[in-house]
């Protein structure tokens, strides 16, 4: 057992240095291929590196050659431009030539034309040294026309002061008419003025002292109210006495007015600012104008002479009091009575 044991031993020491020679051998053999990988990638390297530095070398030849490719087109386009320049002054040349060759061959033709030319004109001239002296004659015949004229312009000169001295007289003579005619209206005016007066102040002793029937300049007012119901232009019931009164004190005057002072009473209604439209009124033109027709009427039945009344319709268009109360409303609804001048 012992001897199989040293053996053992033995053998077990023999394998370690083979097995070290074995791991030195796979070691060396490990380096030498690393080494001959590094070789190789260095190889590989400096091909690769070597490959790009041409790429980029044929790049930029690639681009120096397309700039001259470039320059080259646009020198020929502008050769061709230049080319169909030349061509284009080489055809007008051509035809100023062909121009100039035809003026040429006409010059000698012309010539005789400017000879043929010459002759004519101096036949015009001769003509129109007539024609010079038949204006002259003409001339003549006008200043012996025209001296007569002028001593006919002095006679209507003559006429004219002698019809402006008449004008003078005559307008002197019109103003005088005008003053006198002035004068007269004047006096028919202050006659008409004062018949006006005795008429109210009759009218007024008629109407006794009623504060709703006024004097207003040279008018007497009558409230519309007291004659007609609103929006009506039928006389109230107790509207006649009123208009009897008046009929009277009118009728009265007319007697004592002189047959040719020439005038009239005039009767104008008036409305206030309420607007009406019904079939019989289409507004207040027609209400103002129908109660004025209405009194008129009335006053013509009880004897006043037609020609002697006028009516008149001035819808709201008048007012004696602007405001919107009730009493001003009341007021310009209204029969105005004026005795003035046809």
């Amino acid at each position: 057992m012992a001897l199989a044991r040293g053996r053992r031993s033995q053998y077990t020491a023999n394998l370690w240095p083979g097995f070290v020679d074995m791991l030195s051998t796979l070691l060396l053999v490990v380096i030498f291929l690393m080494s001959l990988f590094m070789v190789t990638n260095y190889i590989i390297t400096q091909a690769a590196s070597g490959k790009d530095t041409m790429l980029s070398r044929l790049n930029r030849q690639l681009s120096e050659l397309t700039e001259l490719l470039a320059l080259e087109r646009s020198k020929k386009e502008g050769a061709e431009d230049s080319l169909a320049a030349l061509q284009a002054t080489l055809l007008a040349t051509e035809s100023q030539n062909k121009r100039l060759t035809g003026l040429l061959g006409t010059a000698g033709g012309a010539t005789e034309d400017a000879e043929g030319r010459v002759a004519a004109l101096g036949t015009a001239l001769d003509e129109q040294r007539n024609i010079t002296n038949d204006a002259l004659a003409k001339v003549e015949l006008l200043n012996q026309q025209l001296a007569a004229l002028r001593l006919q312009l002095a006679a209507l000169n003559e006429a004219l002061e002698a019809s402006e001295a008449k004008d003078k007289d005559s307008q002197a003579k019109i103003a005088n008419l005008g003053a006198r005619l002035n004068v007269a209206l004047a006096k028919k005016a202050r006659e008409l003025a004062q018949y006006r007066s005795d008429f109210f102040g009759k009218l007024r002793q008629t109407l006794g002292t009623r504060q709703d029937f006024k004097i207003v300049g040279d008018r007497f007012v009558f409230p519309s109210d007291v004659l007609f119901d609103p929006g009506s232009a039928v006389l109230k019931p107790g509207a006649g006495p009123q208009l009897d009164k008046l009929a009277a004190a009118l009728k009265d005057i007319e007697g004592s007015i002189p047959p040719g002072l020439g005038w009239v009473m005039r009767v104008d209604g008036h409305t206030d600012i309420t607007p009406i439209s019904t079939s019989t009124f289409p507004s207040n033109w027609e209400l103002s104008s129908a109660r004025a027709i209405t009194v008129v009427r009335y006053l013509m039945a009880r004897g006043i002479a037609p020609e002697h009344l006028v009516a008149a319709g001035f819808g709201e268009f008048q007012p004696i009091d602007s405001s919107a109360s009730p009493a001003a409303l009341a007021r310009n609804r209204r029969i105005e009575l004026k005795l003035t001048e046809k």
